[in-house]
């Protein structure tokens, strides 16, 4: 890129030899590269003290105008500068014959003399994680989905180096750029990505949003053909669907997006404008819908819009079963399902549980069920569950006792009690120093106490219930009596839920893995969430934070392909260990300096180390990256991005 900026100067060397100086010139040509400039001595000029010293820079232009063709106007014939510029070209010519002599044999016999010395590597860009991604990307026919829904070739390169990005090394549009030319990603798929910019990407998301022929996004074509393709792939189970809900916040006001609200915030940050997402996933945890929600939305109000959408990407048939979580144990919710001629399988509400503890009050017919270590973590704790089976009503009820979780919730009960009991103790003294003397202003401060202690954090557990609170006003005494009973069915409570399904087929244990699989969409906000960088999002415009998220989902679709092609041969390996042990397979440049002046560069993977080539092939893909490619040049500087100028 900067060959046709040359130019050429006079330098003067001296030594010395028995006493006696000798002056000789050269003539040099300097050439501008991004690394600095850089000189090349291409002739001796010998002695010029003939020729006036005004006349050397003369004599250099004169020369600099002949090797490059121009005439200098109103300039007299030169026969010095002629001879100098005869001699320049026959050295060239003469060194680009050998040039190509040496490099003909070296090509035709695949031998090199090389200068051992000045063997150098350049270019060196991470492969491995980018490679496993790619060919998942092309093991889920992505690029062929994407191709049927309209989006050109250039839009289908740019949202696979995108989805890649979200994979590998999640960042914003504006450093992607920059990320993708630091990986080995235009040499696995051919394309030059050196002059991107972060504008090609925002546009690019825009087109990935939503087809402008239809006006309709694109993401329900997508993702309909996608879980289709993964089902002959991983012959994935259609008979349940696990339905779960997040929420993302945004790191500013995003005033242009309407769905940017304030809600519940799942992410801890009830400062923060956020929308909800949606998320519908089968047994095995391969998405097969998700939509965005108003950042307020309720979840229950959410669960008819997602059975639609689940009819639209894969067809609902009768008899399927929907597990979802106690946000959408309403029965109005409940029957959206049931008019679908679908089965759901719910946790109970905190009110519907205590009502229903009086179905299970003898202790007799619990079963005991071992729960395994979950294949993503076989060094998790086996899990010991009590389960026990009641119809009620025409619904099958199963009470859950798990020994980890009573630990927990009787953790979690007694310190928001201790901290009532230290609230009331305060509020005695005050009564009693004569801080609160009005009854009336004793009670409001008795009410506003209850009120702080409604229930506890998350799990729906009321504390100040347990306790009596009084103000006698003739002996002007507060007093706080517990309430035993309600105690002793507190604690009774802890480690307990209890299931409700219209199955009536389903056994206690049964009934208890299914819910479990919900974990499955909780796992997949978890990825995307943190591996993948869901959050936080900085977009501000509606299409793209729902393009932001899409990508996240696409990017999901291929690590959970991953992780359940090493499942299936008992790998258990997240993909964030394989993506970290596949950093240091690499692709590079060989720089090998020829006899004869030529240079040839060979760009190559290196060769991959054991623990490589192990995961390679449980996943089932090349070990090698690329075919290498051979490319000769004579000599020069290379530039920013390691090609000849």
């Amino acid at each position: 890129m900067y060959g046709h900026i040359v130019t050429m100067y006079l330098r003067k060397t001296t030594r010395k030899h028995k006493d006696k100086t000798y002056t000789n010139y050269l003539l040099v040509e300097s050439r501008p590269t991004s690394k600095g400039p850089r000189q090349k001595v291409i002739c001796s000029l010998g002695d010029l003290k003939p020729r006036p010293r005004d006349g050397w820079r003369k004599l250099a232009r004169k020369v600099e105008a002949e090797l490059s063709g121009q005439a200098l106007l109103f300039d007299e014939p030169d026969e010095e500068a002629e001879a100098i510029v005869h001699k320049v070209k026959e050295r060239k010519a003469a060194n680009r014959t050998r040039g190509e002599e040496a490099r003909h044999r070296n090509q035709a016999n695949d031998l090199l003399a090389v200068h051992t010395d000045e063997v150098t590597t350049e270019r060196h860009r991470e492969a491995g994680s980018v490679h496993v991604g790619y060919q998942f990307w092309k093991r889920l026919g992505l690029d062929a989905i994407l191709a049927d829904v309209g989006l050109t070739a250039r839009a289908r390169a740019l949202t696979c180096v995108m989805t890649m990005n979200r994979l590998v090394h999640p960042s914003s549009e504006l450093a992607t750029p920059d990320w993708i030319r630091r990986t080995a990603l235009d040499d696995l798929m051919g394309i030059d990505f050196a002059l991107l910019g972060e504008d090609s990407l925002y546009r690019n998301l825009d087109q990935l949003h939503r087809d402008p022929y239809w006006d309709r996004p694109h993401r329900a074509a997508i993702e309909s053909a996608l879980f289709e393709r993964e089902q002959t792939l991983f012959n994935l189970d259609r008979t349940v669907f696990l339905y779960d809900l997040t929420s993302t916040y945004f790191e500013g006001q995003a005033a242009r997006n309407p769905k940017a609200k304030r809600g519940y915030s799942r992410d801890k940050r009830p400062d923060c404008k956020q929308v909800v997402v949606g998320l519908v996933v089968n047994r095995d945890g391969f998405p097969i819908a998700h939509e965005v929600f108003e950042g307020n939305t309720q979840d229950r109000k959410t669960v008819g819009k997602m059975l639609d959408l689940i009819d639209q990407r894969v067809g609902l048939e009768p008899g399927q079963t929907v597990v979802v979580d106690r946000g959408m144990a309403y029965d109005n919710t409940l029957k959206e399902i049931t008019d679908r001629k679908l089965h759901y399988l719910v946790a109970s509400r905190q009110s519907e549980r205590d009502g229903g503890l009086a179905d299970f009050e003898d202790t007799e017919g619990f079963e005991e069920v071992i729960r395994q270590p979950s294949p993503r973590n076989p060094f998790q704790k086996k899990s010991h569950i009590q389960v026990k089976r009641r119809t009620r009503d025409g619904e099958t009820l199963v009470l859950c006792l798990s020994s980890e979780r009573k630990e927990k919730d009787r953790a979690i009960r007694e310190k928001q009690e201790g901290r009532f009991l230290a609230d009331v103790a305060k509020l005695e003294e005050r009564v009693r120093r004569g801080g609160l003397v009005k009854p009336t202003k004793i009670g409001e401060a008795i009410g506003r106490l209850k009120e702080r202690y409604p229930r506890d954090p998350g799990r729906d557990r009321r504390v100040a219930r347990y306790y009596a609170i009084a103000y006698d006003p003739e002996k002007k005494h507060l007093t706080c009596t517990p309430d035993q009973a309600k105690r002793g069915n507190a604690e009774k409570l802890d480690g307990s839920y209890i299931l409700k399904s219209d199955r009536d087929d389903l056994s206690a244990e049964e009934a208890w893995r299914f819910y479990m699989l919900l974990t499955r969409a909780e796992n997949a906000f978890r990825s995307m969430k943190s591996p993948l960088l869901m959050r936080p999002i900085h977009h501000q415009l509606e299409a793209r934070v729902e393009t932001h998220i899409f990508l996240s989902v696409l990017a999901y679709h291929l690590l959970v392909a991953i992780e359940k092609t090493l499942l299936d041969q008992e790998v258990h390996t997240s993909w964030a260990t394989v993506r970290e042990t596949l950093r240091t397979h690499q692709v590079c440049t060989v720089v090998l300096p020829a006899d004869g002046g030529s240079v040839l560069r060979i760009r190559r993977a290196s060769t991959p180390e054991p623990q490589h080539v192990a995961l390679y092939e449980f996943l089932g893909v090349p070990t090698k990256i690329m075919t290498p490619r051979k490319t000769w040049s004579d000599g020069e500087a290379p530039d920013s991005d390691g090609k000849n100028t």
